[in-house]
């Protein structure tokens, strides 16, 4: 592991000096330090802050500070009470003590882990810009569906995004040119020519909370996950939804999806093409159709697509069923 200073912060302005990242949980960052992947000159530890609160915000959401354990959000009364999709996609992360330890948002800031870009020995265009993509001809079954470029096709692996991307969350930020407010569909981007940028922040900038917006049929939401084995596994494919059925017809629906793309997929087509339309398993498998016709797979990850057809029908089949209750 490369030599680096240790700071901790008294104030989000801490981390502006060159070199430096920011250190909550570290259950990424330290990872990719031993692996030589992330060589930062500076550590600012930000775990002073205050910046783990779960708040109310007027008409039901809730702020949820950058700080909060994914442990603590996962078991908070009002996450599993209005937001279920939240809590299980934390639940679905990781493992216990993993959970204990990370952070909402280091959870956003979490870096792919296609194994060439974990292994510095190897040519990825994320870690090393213009030494090329690998994973295009080499093992990319796990990799991206939507999105991709010719110079990266690594996904996010982020459960927890997934949900806050389907809820349509938004992420507050500090940062050298004052404080802003990013939709959690913008923070991350599309690797286009610039892979190495895994997000819109710029150096210093510090997210400081996530907002989740009062959603009134958000308590009818659940997340799925596909995965190799049945714990401790990153996904292969994933679905977060809420659903609104009234006499059958669908008034309004959010759905995301996950290990498909560089970011957590906000699958607004899909919606689109839900809202009015009959609560019923060819309407659900159609709308996955229309979002899934824009796919672009790999030789040996095509298979996602039937993966998250038949995920996406799934999930909103038994939400329109526990409407029907």
């Amino acid at each position: 592991m490369k030599t680096f200073a240790y700071r901790t912060a008294v104030t989000p302005a801490d981390g502006l000096e060159p070199g430096a990242v920011f250190l909550a949980g570290g259950t990424n960052l330290v990872d990719l330090m031993k692996l030589g992947v992330a060589t930062p000159d500076v550590l600012v530890d930000v775990n002073k802050l205050p910046l783990d609160e779960i708040a109310d915000l007027p008409g039901g959401g809730l702020r949820i500070g950058a700080g909060a354990r994914n442990s603590d959000v996962a078991a908070d009364p009002r996450v599993r009470r209005d937001f279920p999709v939240l809590s299980e996609a934390l639940l679905a992360g990781a493992s216990g003590q993993l959970r204990n330890v990370a952070t909402t948002g280091g959870n956003l800031l979490q870096r792919t882990r296609c194994r060439y870009f974990m292994d510095a020995s190897k040519p990825c265009n994320k870690h090393t810009p213009g030494s090329g993509c690998p994973a295009r001809d080499g093992d990319h079954r796990d990799l991206a569906i939507l999105g991709a470029s010719a110079s990266c096709v690594a996904t996010h692996p982020s459960d927890m995004a997934v949900a806050l991307a389907a809820l349509g969350a938004t992420v507050r930020v500090d940062g050298p040119a004052g404080r802003r407010v990013i939709p959690v569909t913008g923070l991350h981007r599309l690797p286009g020519d610039t892979p190495e940028r895994d997000t819109v922040l710029e150096h210093g900038e510090l997210i400081t909370a996530v907002e989740v917006p009062p959603l009134p049929f958000a308590h009818r939401s659940t997340y799925r996950k596909a995965r190799d084995r049945a714990s401790y596994a990153f996904a292969v494919g994933s679905v977060a939804a809420a659903l609104d059925v009234h006499d059958g017809v669908v008034r309004d629906v959010r759905l995301a999806w996950g290990a498909v793309a560089h970011r957590p997929w906000r699958a607004f087509a899909a919606e689109e093409r839900l809202r009015g339309r009959p609560a019923t398993r060819a309407e659900f498998t159609a709308a996955a159709d229309v979002e899934l016709a824009a796919a672009e797979p790999l030789r040996d990850n095509a298979y996602k697509i039937n993966l998250l057809r038949r995920m996406t029908t799934a999930v909103l089949e038994r939400l329109a069923e526990g409407a029907r209750r």
